[in-house]
């Protein structure tokens, strides 16, 4: 027979139904049915393998995001260290300046900045003070150029591989410049031990608060408006405002003098003297001792002065140096 024989019986007494199915329907039916079956248990498990595939992408995206930030924060780490060597190594060159110790090089200076007061307070407002002082054409430029970063930065589209190799190349280069640096300042504490008479004699603070509008070195002057060396620096700022010695030592001069009008000139020992111009009134007089912080005079603008300043030289054995090379603070 070629057909299936179908009956169907509702109750006693409903008619009793026949149904004919051929074969080959059927046979086709199964395999249908065994075909969508299988279709659907593959579609289900490559549902199962993406969902799956996406939740590791999702991992794997996570902590690649998270490796990153590691690594950005392991770089922004590296500077801060080494901005913290690069400032401790400034700041042992300025007290083998000051001790005389050998070591020690000039350096240069930058654009106007607050002195004594915070960085943002009328910085911009400084060119409206004055500058002034006596030029010195045969001084010598001490300057240098300003250190650059050690810690590299990872070229455009570099691999976290090539960034993490940098930064651990980096990290050990500043472990070799923090261990020499600590044999260093041992050996600086040793070559100090003796010499504190010398240090408190030693101009190392800011004699006046106020704006740096004029550094030491070459510079075009307001007056002539040529290229001539500044022998000093020029701190502008409120008149009246308390000028302090930057160190113990003993006043040699105190009265008017040229151009720079109203000035003192301390000697400290050691071969050390500081100068003081432009100022408004003197509270020391010629032969006082005097000690750091002490105050001596106001500042103004006596002599040949564009406004209110302080015009402040340091000598060392008669030539004029950057006073910045001895200011700690």
């Amino acid at each position: 027979m070629d057909t299936y024989s179908l009956i169907v019986v509702s109750d006693e007494t409903a008619p009793v139904r026949r149904f004919e199915v051929r074969k080959d329907l059927v046979k086709r039916a199964i395999w249908g049915g065994g075909a969508l079956a299988a279709l659907l248990l593959v579609l289900l498990v490559d549902y199962v393998r993406v969902r799956v595939d996406n939740s590791e992408l999702d991992g794997l995206r996570a902590e690649t995001l998270e490796r990153r930030a590691q690594v950005a924060e392991f770089q922004e780490t590296l500077e801060q260290v080494d901005g913290k060597l690069a400032r401790l190594q400034e700041f042992e060159r300025k007290v083998r300046t000051i001790a005389n110790l050998p070591g020690a090089t000039a350096s240069g200076g930058e654009e106007v900045t607050a002195v004594g007061q915070h960085p943002d307070e009328g910085a911009a407002d400084a060119s409206r003070h004055g500058e002034g002082g006596l030029e010195d054409a045969t001084g010598e430029d001490l300057s240098m150029p300003s250190r650059e970063m050690r810690v590299p930065k990872a070229p455009e589209g570099a691999s976290e591989e090539k960034r993490v190799s940098l930064l651990r190349d980096a990290a050990e280069y500043l472990g070799v410049v923090a261990g020499s640096q600590e044999a260093t300042l041992s050996e600086l504490v040793e070559a100090l031990e003796g010499k504190r008479h010398r240090l408190a004699s030693s101009p190392s603070v800011w004699p006046t608060k106020g704006w740096l509008t004029s550094r030491y070195g070459y510079r075009i002057s307001p007056f002539t408006g040529k290229r001539q060396f500044h022998a000093g620096l020029d701190i502008a700022g409120a008149e009246g405002t308390d000028i302090v010695a930057p160190a113990r030592g003993k006043v040699v001069f105190a009265g008017k003098r040229g151009p720079l009008g109203n000035s003192l000139i301390i000697d400290h020992g050691y071969g050390m003297r500081t100068q003081y111009g432009h100022v408004a009134e003197l509270f020391v007089k010629r032969g006082q001792e005097i000690e750091r912080g002490q105050r001596i005079a106001s500042l103004g603008n006596t002599g040949r002065s564009t406004g209110p300043h302080l015009h402040y030289v340091v000598e060392v054995k008669g030539k004029t140096r950057d006073p910045l090379d001895y200011i700690l603070d």
